[in-house]
């Protein structure tokens, strides 16, 4: 039986979760609503205020997406009762950013801003013009968005100057040296 698998999803008083029995499952909630369909050999059903992720046979690949769609429907869960939060540093001089309208202004050292369009449903809010926070209610989504604004100047090893995640460790190296 799978660890994650078998574990059942607690549901906050404010979240509402709806099976089909085609295997669609819609969860609403406070923040918004997420729909996923689960995979043909697994099916769910809801017992007093919990959610409970059952497959059918004990195939290898089933019991992989047993456990992956426990854990996919507990982000669902997760995410329309508290929401998900990524957060960015930039670091660089010169190097910021800001919010206009619908896109993220870039501006990371090229000869042109940078303008990434912000996706449905992710709320980006900028402080002190170099630290960004990205929230949503889709997990997936969010982590996406933060992977994509990294991206277009992921910090590097010499001077540290780039887009990294808050908290992320970066191993700096020396540089060349006069002899």
């Amino acid at each position: 039986m799978s660890r994650i698998g078998k574990k059942v999803i607690d549901l906050p008083a404010a979240v509402k979760v709806a099976v089909s029995p085609e295997g669609g499952v819609k969860v609403e909630g406070p923040k918004g609503k997420l729909e996923w369909t689960l995979p043909k050999q697994i099916k769910a059903r809801i017992e007093n205020s919990t959610v409970v992720v059952e497959r059918e046979s004990e195939l290898r690949n089933v019991r992989a997406l047993h456990g992956l769609s426990r854990a996919l429907v507990a982000n669902m869960v997760t995410g329309v009762s508290t929401g998900f939060v990524k957060d960015l540093e930039i670091h660089g001089v010169g190097f910021k950013a800001a919010v206009q309208g619908k896109a993220l202004n870039l501006s990371l050292g090229f000869s042109h801003p940078v303008l990434f369009p912000i996706p449905e449903g992710i709320k980006v809010t900028v402080t002190e013009n170099t630290k960004i926070k990205i929230e949503g209610v889709d997990k997936k989504v969010v982590g996406q968005v933060a992977a994509d604004i990294r991206a277009y100047y992921p910090p590097e090893p010499y001077k540290g100057k780039g887009v990294r995640y808050a908290g992320e460790h970066l191993i700096r190296k020396e540089g060349k040296t006069v002899q």
